[in-house]
Formats: structure tokens, sequence, C-alpha cells
């Protein structure tokens, strides 16, 4: 098993951000450092600078190894409302402890996303850095979640992260003409000098 060595420096330097650096060493040691490696060391990898003292981030509470894969490979869960698949795979990611961005699928600037993503108008599907799985089955939501780094299932906290809240509905603007108020109906159905309002309503005319 190889070992991971974490040299980031202690005291002052820890009060601010840093970036981190991830490497291994010709005998197979894993380094995690916020100085650079030596120049002929291979495979360097840049990780998220280390956040400071009291500094409020989405992810400083995750696990490392949960921050690591969701820098590299994001998780992005298309649904639609009352979708059981759908929660079905909302409630595996969470389960999982893996951090998502879910998009709603109700109008058409969504669909145009839901299908730059995957190439279809299939909902639930999940989007793992470059990997796509349409549709939901369990085995490959795993799968895919286990070659991105993700750990598994209880080996990091469970999430409680909800289904996505309706936008609110927009109020739909009348189209055409106006419609004529009722005295103006009134007005435009009967002329005359016995229309409804007229000064010779009920008035005789003298020979």
């Amino acid at each position: 098993m190889r070992s991971v060595i974490f040299a980031a420096l202690l005291g002052a330097a820890c009060a601010a951000s840093a970036q981190l650096y991830r490497w291994t060493d010709e005998a197979g040691r894993v380094y995690v450092t916020d100085t650079p490696p030596p120049a002929s060391v291979r495979g360097v990898q840049k990780l998220p600078a280390a956040p400071a003292a009291g500094e409020a981030t989405d992810t400083a509470s995750l696990p490392y190894a949960v921050r690591l894969a969701a820098k590299d490979s994001p998780v992005t869960l298309y649904s639609a409302p009352d979708c059981e698949p759908c929660s079905a795979a909302r409630n595996l990611l969470n389960a999982r402890g893996v951090p998502f961005r879910e998009v709603h699928v109700v109008n058409e600037s969504q669909q145009e996303e839901l299908k730059k993503a995957v190439g279809a108008l299939a909902v639930p599907s999940m989007t793992v850095g470059d990997s796509v799985q349409k549709g939901f089955e369990e085995g490959a939501y795993h799968s895919l979640l286990d070659v991105a780094g993700y750990p598994k299932t209880g080996e990091a906290p469970a999430r409680s992260q909800g289904e996505p809240k309706p936008a609110p509905v927009p109020a739909v603007a009348a189209t055409g003409e106006a419609q004529p108020k009722p005295a103006e109906e009134a007005q435009a159905g009967e002329s005359g000098p016995y229309a409804p309002g007229s000064t010779a309503t009920g008035r005789r005319t003298r020979k």
C-alpha cells in the first residue's frame, strides 16, 4: 500500500491559502506538499488550494478524497419533477456522499443543456466528468463513481441534498387586442337614440 506523506508547513503558513502539490517519488511514496516538488518529478498534480483558517468554502468540510474526485470529475444529475428513477439516482448520490449539481429539465434551455451533455432527452441522466450514464442503473452509477475516485458508500458522510424546488411560473401576458369593458361592449353593440345611456330613452317624440 502506498503511503501518503503530508508535508504542508504548519504555523503561520497555514494562516493563508496555499497551492498544494501531489507527487510520487522513485520509491513509490506519495507526497502532498505546499511547495513545488523537485524538477525531476513527473506526474505532478496541482490540488485545490488549502482554505485559510475560518474561510467559508462549500467543500472545505468534505473528506479529502471527495474533494479531489469532485474537482477532477464533477457530477451533474439531470432530472425531472415527479420522476421515481430520478429520486433513486439522487438517493444513491446522497448515500454515497457525492456532492452534485442537479438540473431539473423543465424548459427549453435546460433541454438544450441536457441534449448537449448526454446526446438525448433522457432523464435521469448523470455526467461524471466526461463520462455519461443515461437512465438509472445502480451498478452503472457506482461503476462511474468508482472510476472517478469517489469513496464507496459508507466511507464518506452521507448527504441530504433535496430535489430542486420548481421555479415560479411567470404570469402569461394576454395576447391580442384588449377586451372592451362592459359599458364599451354595450355601446359598440347597440346604437341609436334608444340605446342604453341615450338621453332619448323613455321619451316620446311629439309631432
